[in-house]
């Protein structure tokens, strides 16, 4: 389990500190990175909140938040890292010019700067206490990518924004370990992760990406309920 720090500077902007180099290999990210992904998703879903219409579908809702995410950064001063659209992987087979997958969000660092490789996945799903369909589609629409390796295949972090519609979490929650745990083994069940003001419940897990490599993901809950009034 991770814990987070965040120095102060002159002019009140936080400071994230890096504990650690960085760059070698481009997949690995700091603990400091780790925690600015996941503050900045976190600070990006509170923005968009304002700007979702009621029944806002999940790609128009993640657009929305993309937006708020760069404005966040911008209003930070971060310039050590790029968000991106959605990011399409290739099926690698040659000359094979399908599309393997599209990921909702990504993130470059700035030592994974030229390595098409080299992200930060934040897949987006939204999430309803008592909706069978939504949050089964959040593990095998969502966890399931990261797991198989179609999504961030040989990282070491992967992130999952869920869009809660309807409260209480907790249920959600539950459902979602439920699920990933008959699928994955009762050592990929999710644990609590250190809270953030902008989340409703904040987790992670282990997974062994295809079978064989190791993956941690974070699990973040946001309230998009008031966006939200169809359930």
């Amino acid at each position: 389990m991770l814990s987070w720090r965040i120095t102060g500077c002159g002019g009140g902007m936080p400071l994230l500190t890096s504990d650690r180099p960085y760059g070698n290999p481009a997949f690995e990210l700091s603990s400091d990175e780790v925690y600015t992904v996941l503050d900045l998703v976190c600070r990006g879903a509170d923005e968009a909140r304002a700007h979702v219409t009621p029944g806002m579908l999940e790609v128009p809702t993640t657009i929305v938040v993309r937006k708020a995410m760069r404005r966040v950064k911008r209003a930070l001063g971060l310039t050590n890292l790029q968000v991106r659209g959605e990011h399409e992987i290739d099926n690698m087979a040659a000359y094979d010019s399908s599309i393997h997958g599209r990921i909702d969000i990504t993130l470059q660092f700035l030592h994974q700067f030229g390595d098409e490789d080299a992200y930060v996945a934040v897949e987006c799903k939204r999430v309803r206490a008592g909706d069978a369909g939504l949050n089964g589609s959040y593990v095998t629409q969502g966890v399931e990518r990261f797991a198989t390796g179609k999504y961030a295949a040989g990282h070491p972090w992967g992130f999952m924004l869920g869009y809660v519609l309807a409260l209480p979490v907790e249920d959600i929650v539950d459902t979602i370990d439920r699920r990933v745990c008959s699928k994955y083994g009762t050592a990929s069940a999710l644990s609590n992760s250190p809270a953030h003001p902008n989340a409703l419940r904040i987790l992670e897990n282990g997974l062994l990406q295809a079978g064989s490599h190791q993956i941690r993901l974070h699990h973040i809950f946001v309230d998009m309920l008031v966006a939200d009034q169809s359930g």
